[in-house]
């Protein structure tokens, strides 16, 4: 089997899966609670160091979540915006983010604005510094879309928001285990990432980096109780205001220690090092009979194509039947740019470093049988 769909979920390592296999078998022998407190130090610890190297970041600034939306929504949802504040997104804003931003315009009365693009499909740092100051409150960036791998440059956009009032987001869902992260550079105070792809982790895992200043600004609902305590019948007090206050505190005890066993295992192979793979992709595709969906300048391991007669659907199914994962993805899952093309249905094939150029050719030769090429 071609695993192909890395941006869709990445192939768990042994270390990984036996983790979790591991931790599932003590539960059923030992108990879940029992189990909890043999792996505290890891739970409680590791796991957040582990995270916190990955992304340059201290500790107390990261949160363990379910999900890259999760961890998005909990933080996004409670920003304190008033009418008339602006937010900024890119046209690549994944559809579950601009969901909870439509939702924070109808509570806040903010305005949503779409950054505009140059004639490559770069977003368009000039109009960026020539429009931020003080009425831009929150700027929304997806790092690498799900949709069509283009590469956009958070660092610098970070560089033009320093010095405003806006808080800065990056969604690195597709990016984290694919290149390097460091919200330093970055100069962001939100940045998501999903443990399932390309961190080669669980689904039911992902994680947060908030900063203080951002997580001080926060309407905070509510604590759950691995943060506070109920002081007496009619007051609480909160005992750690770090980026787990955000968290809840139940959780899969497997997909955490899966997590921690996928992290480590990031930390001894060459993640970033497989560039000829995702040329080889692109040159592959390019010798088709299809339409690439190819925004940008810069591009990552993600690559998506469609066929003016061959289904989505069919292309997928036709490579599934060779022994090749790919998929299918849907135009509204990044309304904005795919919107404005009338795209409603694509394939993405993604690559990682365990990908090889052998394999590359193989998917080719497949598509190649698929669209009678």
């Amino acid at each position: 089997m071609i695993h192909l769909n890395t941006a869709g979920a990445g192939l768990m390592p042994d270390v990984v899966a036996n983790a979790m296999l591991d931790c599932l078998h003590r539960e059923v022998e030992y108990g879940a609670y029992e189990t909890e407190l043999h792996y505290e130090k890891i739970l409680q610890q590791e796991v957040y160091k582990r995270i916190a190297a990955l992304v340059g970041a201290p500790a107390d600034d990261v949160a363990f979540f379910d999900s890259a939306t999760r961890a998005w929504v909990r933080v996004v949802s409670r920003l304190d915006l008033k009418p008339g504040d602006k937010v900024w997104v890119s046209p690549y804003e994944y559809a579950g983010n601009l969901i909870s931003l439509l939702a924070l315009r109808e509570r806040t009365g903010c305005v949503i604005e779409t950054i505009p693009t140059t004639t490559t499909g770069d977003l368009d740092l000039e109009w960026m510094s020539a429009h931020v100051n003080g009425d831009v409150a929150f700027v929304s960036i997806t790092h690498i879309p799900s949709g069509c791998g283009i590469v956009n440059p958070v660092a610098e956009i970070g560089r033009i928001l320093a010095g405003h009032r806006a808080f800065y987001a990056v969604d690195a869902c597709q990016s984290v285990g694919q290149v390097p992260i460091d919200v330093a550079a970055f100069g962001c105070a939100l940045l998501t990432g999903a443990g399932r792809k390309f961190l080669r982790g669980a689904r039911g895992t992902g994680f947060a980096y908030v900063a203080p200043e951002l997580r001080a600004a926060l309407q905070v609902e509510t604590y759950d109780l691995h943060v506070a305590r109920a002081d007496s019948p009619t007051s609480y007090v909160v005992e750690d205001d770090s980026a787990r206050s955000l968290e809840l505190a139940e959780r899969t005890t497997a997909a955490v220690l899966g997590f921690n066993a996928a992290l480590d295992y990031m930390s001894t192979v060459d993640a970033y090092g497989n560039r000829e793979v995702y040329q080889a992709l692109r040159g592959m595709l390019a010798e088709l009979p299809v339409e690439m969906i190819e925004p940008g300048t810069v591009h990552s391991g993600i690559a998506s194509f469609r066929h003016a007669t061959v289904s989505a659907e069919r292309i997928r199914d036709g490579l599934a039947e060779r022994g090749i994962n790919g998929w299918k993805i849907h135009g509204d899952h990044t309304p904005i740019y795919m919107g404005e093309r009338g795209i409603d249905t694509a394939v993405r094939l993604s690559v990682h470093y365990y990908n090889t150029l052998d394999e590359v050719a193989a998917a080719g030769r497949a598509l190649a049988e698929i669209l009678g090429a």
